[in-house]
C-alpha cells in the first residue's frame, strides 16, 4: 500500500469555522471549481429534453431539469467523497479533497448531500407526477453508485445508470409516456459514461491497484483503448437510431460526424496510456456532448 497521506488532519472543533469559510469548503466538496460532472450530466438531459420536445421544450422544464442537474452532481460529489473517504488521501489525484484534507467532515459532507438532495426535490412541484415518482430512483442511484467500487469492476455501469436517469424523466415529464427512442438514448448515455470513467480511471489505474479499489481500467487491462473503441462505436450507431426515429435531418448526422471525430482524438490521447491524456480525454467529452447537442438544435431549429 502507498504511503500515507501527510495532509490529513484532526476533524475536530470544525465548528469553530466561519461560515464563509465552511461555505467555501463545501463548494469545493461539490466540486463547484471543476464543472466538467455537471456538464457530463448535463448533455444527455439537453438531448432528451429538445428530442422529446421536438425542439421547442418549454423553458420552464429546461431550467428546472438544468438546475436539479447541477444540484444532484453536487450533491453526487458530496456523497461520493463520503464514500471515499478511506481511500482519497492514499491517491494522488484526490488526495487534495476537501475530506482527505480535514476541511470537512464526514458528517459535513453527508448534511450536504441531503440538503442538496432536498433543494432538488422541491424542483418537483414543477413537475407531473409519475416524473416525481421517477426521481426516487434518481436518488437512489445516485447514492448507491459511490459504493460500487467496492464490490464490482464495474461501477461505471452504475455511473451510467445514474446519469442516464435523466433521459426517461425528461420524457416523462414533457410526454407522459417513455416511447423506445427514450431508451436507445439512455443506453447510449449509459456507454457514454462507461467509455468516459474508464477513461478517467486509468488516471488512478496504479494508486487504485495498491489500495485495492475495483474499476474498469482495471478490468479491462491492456485491451482497455479497445474495448472504449468498441463502446464508442456502439454508442455512435445508438445516436444515430435515435436520429432516424426522431426523422432528424443531415446538421444532425453532422453532429454525430463530429462526435465520431473527437472519439478518434480521445484514442490518440490515450494512446500511450500517460495520467494527463487520459484525464484530457475524459475531460474532452465534454465537447462531445456539445457536439451531438448542436446538431440536434441546430437541425431542429432549420427544420422549423
Amino acid at each position: 500500500m502507498s504511503q500515507k497521506p501527510q495532509l490529513r488532519v484532526n476533524l475536530q472543533g470544525n465548528e469553530n469555522v466561519p461560515w464563509m469559510e465552511r461555505l467555501r469548503r463545501y463548494a469545493l466538496l461539490v466540486r463547484l471549481h471543476r464543472p466538467i460532472g455537471i456538464l457530463l450530466l448535463l448533455w444527455p438531459t439537453m438531448w432528451a429534453l429538445w428530442l422529446a420536445g421536438e425542439g421547442q421544450p418549454p423553458w420552464v422544464i429546461v431550467l428546472v431539469f438544468m438546475t436539479g442537474v447541477a444540484l444532484m452532481r453536487s450533491a453526487g460529489c458530496a456523497i461520493n467523497d463520503y464514500a471515499d473517504r478511506d481511500f482519497d488521501g492514499y491517491v494522488e489525484r484526490t488526495r487534495t479533497r476537501p475530506i482527505a484534507m480535514g476541511l470537512v467532515t464526514p458528517k459535513e459532507a453527508l448534511g450536504v448531500f441531503a440538503v442538496l438532495s432536498l433543494l432538488a426535490a422541491g424542483l418537483l412541484v414543477f413537475l407531473n407526477w409519475p416524473t416525481r415518482f421517477m426521481s426516487v430512483v434518481a436518488l437512489l442511484l445516485a447514492a448507491v453508485y459511490p459504493f460500487m467500487k467496492r464490490y464490482t469492476h464495474l461501477p461505471q455501469v452504475m455511473l451510467g445508470a445514474a446519469f442516464g436517469w435523466a433521459v426517461p424523466m425528461a420524457f416523462m415529464a414533457l410526454g407522459e409516456s417513455i416511447p423506445p427512442m427514450a431508451w436507445i438514448l439512455f443506453v447510449a448515455t449509459l456507454l457514454w459514461a462507461l467509455i468516459y470513467d474508464t477513461q478517467y480511471a486509468m488516471v488512478d489505474r496504479e494508486d487504485d491497484l495498491k489500495i485495492g479499489v475495483k474499476s474498469s481500467a482495471i478490468l479491462f487491462g491492456r485491451y482497455d483503448n479497445l474495448i472504449i473503441a468498441i463502446l464508442q462505436i456502439l454508442m455512435l450507431l445508438l445516436l444515430f437510431q435515435v436520429g432516424n426515429l426522431a426523422e432528424r435531418g443531415w446538421i444532425y448526422q453532422l453532429g454525430l460526424l463530429s462526435g465520431a471525430g473527437l472519439f478518434v482524438y480521445q484514442q490518440w490521447l490515450t494512446r500511450e496510456r500517460e495520467p494527463k491524456a487520459c484525464f484530457d480525454a475524459f475531460l474532452n467529452n465534454n465537447l462531445f456532448g456539445l457536439a451531438i447537442f448542436l446538431g440536434l438544435f441546430l437541425d431542429y431549429l432549420v427544420a422549423g
